[in-house]
């Protein structure tokens, strides 16, 4: 009799530690998940609870973590991963970029024209006409008239002689500009190149109308004068427009998290006032551009860390070396093959740079420098091992973003100096029909988007697209990192080109460790944000073709599906 009073009794406190067991915000079953985890990494169910991941499992298995209030999501054997990393872009620049003329798809200069004149038709008298996206390398309609590949800016400035006009470069590293505009920044066939730039002339004398690199100062500077006329207020309500059509860019294409490469401090003031009032979608992981002694005097608004539930972390600087091989500004150690004495431009003092890495270093700040060219590359690794061998265990994490051309001998010292390679797959692909002209065949073999180089030395290679210069979609940009195929359907140096599940890592926990928050995002295990993405078709497993057909099925971040429902 007391054994089965026993064993009742046991019944029944079983029975309320069942009822009191915590139960799931949301359960996703009967997915193909590639968990990224080593330990694991295949799953068929996930559960959440508070944004983050409880269990991850099998569909048996997950049912004790079902309740009446959970929200059950059948992906009917859709595949599951962690979130896309945009592992780096320009969130503001996406911004200004959707609300602004959109010129990555024109087909040439006539377009450009067209899309000015009908903007011109449209606005008040001294009201400028801003643009983005344009590469001339790209256009199918070549210029008749042109110097290095640029029409003159006549037909520009004709469409439009009341208002001013900014085309900037697909790349941001070069700008077109009409006659208004030029006069009103005192640009004549006379004024001279400022350091680091390039008012682009031709043999005659004759304003092309491009300024490359630092001489977009000159202009950009007319333009902020115009901007900064705005209230702040105003000014602050135009970039939230911009912010919340980036946002919701991202959240389509199965974005969850954001690597933003240069912003200013009132950007990330106004940043941190939304991350505290919860209204940010993504994960934003900001760097800070501004100059040395800018930097010092701001010293104390870092760090920012996890502000807004996850939503937010500043904690890097960014500083460019060099400008973009397309506009020829990518700094190189020989001249370009197709511009004779010509080896690009240096765009930040490199005494500036070195002030700026040791000020990084005191205060443990990752520094992230923009170099493309294999002199910008050499003189980066240079200036991080200065700081670097002052303690070779620090847990440094500094970055070159891009490392697009390096001289083969650098990959041993970026592995040396465990320095991450911040690279973008979709560049090469996009680039690839120039990069041979600016470089040579030679050049272009050996150290052009040596991402498998890289990661054969061991050094840590993310991935991202440099969003607006190119599309935030992951999914070519995936296509670019495991195919290098371009729209011809040749290769470009095909040894190069990484497996899936390199890929799949390079844009989720290789972006995750590169900004210090692999801990809490990258991959789906217990603990971490439930920051996932269900695709139509599996990375690992579909057809080289089939991946470029993939679509977003849903995007969730922090449990909560924000696209797809």
């Amino acid at each position: 009799m007391l054994q089965k009073l026993s064993t009742i009794c046991l019944l029944a406190v079983m029975a309320i530690a069942c009822s009191q067991s915590p139960k799931a915000d949301l359960v996703i079953q009967h997915a193909d998940v590639y968990t990224v985890d080593s330990a694991r990494s295949k799953a068929q169910s996930v559960a959440v609870k508070d944004g983050r991941i409880v269990f991850v499992g099998s569909d048996a298995d997950v049912a004790a973590w079902i309740g009446s209030n959970t929200e059950v999501l059948d992906a009917k054997g859709a595949f599951l991963m962690p979130g896309f990393i945009e592992g780096h872009g320009h969130i503001h620049n996406l911004g200004d970029f959707l609300r602004d003329i959109n010129l990555m798809h024109v087909s040439g200069y006539d377009e450009i024209v067209a899309k000015v004149a009908a903007a011109a038709a449209k606005a008040k008298p001294g009201e400028w006409i801003v643009g983005r996206g344009w590469h001339q390398e790209k256009w199918t309609n070549k210029p008749t008239e042109q110097y290095l590949g640029y029409p003159y800016h006549d037909a520009l400035s004709k469409v439009s002689p009341n208002n001013p006009v900014i085309l900037t470069h697909a790349s941001g590293h070069s700008l077109y500009v009409n006659a208004k505009a030029l006069a009103l920044a005192g640009i004549t066939s006379a004024t001279p190149n400022p350091t680091g730039g390039d008012i682009v002339k031709d043999p005659s004398g004759r304003l092309v109308g491009v300024l490359e690199e630092t001489a977009m100062g000159l202009v950009r500077k007319v333009y902020g004068d115009y901007v900064n006329q705005q209230t702040e207020a105003e000014r602050k309500a135009k970039w939230w427009a911009g912010m919340e059509l980036a946002e919701a860019d991202c959240l389509k294409k199965g974005i969850t998290s954001f690597v933003d490469a240069g912003s200013s401090f009132e950007q990330i003031r106004w940043m941190k006032e939304m991350a505290q009032q919860n209204k940010l979608q993504l994960r934003h992981w900001m760097m800070i551009r501004d100059g040395n002694a800018s930097l010092r005097a701001n010293a104390d608004v870092f760090p920012i860390i996890n502000e807004g539930n996850g939503h937010l972390t500043m904690n890097a600087i960014k500083v460019s070396l060099d400008g973009a091989l397309g506009s020829y500004g990518a700094w190189l150690l020989e001249s370009y093959s197709d511009r004779k004495n010509f080896t690009g431009q240096n765009t930040f003092n490199m005494d500036s740079l070195k002030a700026i890495a040791d000020f990084a270093w005191q205060k443990n700040i990752q520094l992230c420098v923009h170099a493309i060219g294999d002199k910008a590359n050499r003189e980066t690794v240079n200036i991080f091992a200065e700081q670097i061998q002052k303690d070779k265990s620090k847990d440094h994490r500094w970055r070159v973003e891009h490392a697009q051309h390096v001289h083969p001998s650098e990959i041993g010292r970026f592995k040396e100096w465990n320095i991450i390679a911040s690279m973008q797959g979709i560049h090469c692909t996009s680039d690839a029909p120039f990069v041979p002209k600016r470089l040579g065949e030679e050049r272009s073999r050996t150290g052009a988007y040596m991402w498998k180089a890289f990661m054969q030395a061991g050094v840590l290679v993310n991935n991202g697209t440099d969003v607006p210069v190119e599309d935030a979609d992951p999914i070519p940009n995936f296509f670019a990192s495991v195919t290098r195929q371009l729209k011809d359907g040749s290769t470009f140096y095909p040894e190069q080109k990484m497996s899936r599940e390199e890929a799949i890592y390079s844009y989720t926990m290789a972006n995750a460790k590169a900004q210090f928050e692999e801990k809490d995002k990258g991959s789906i295990e217990v603990g971490k944000y439930a920051d996932f993405v269900l695709l139509s078709n599996n990375l690992l497993s579909c057809s080289d073709s089939a991946i470029l057909q993939t679509k977003v099925l849903k995007t969730i971040v922090g449990g909560k599906v924000l696209f797809g429902k």
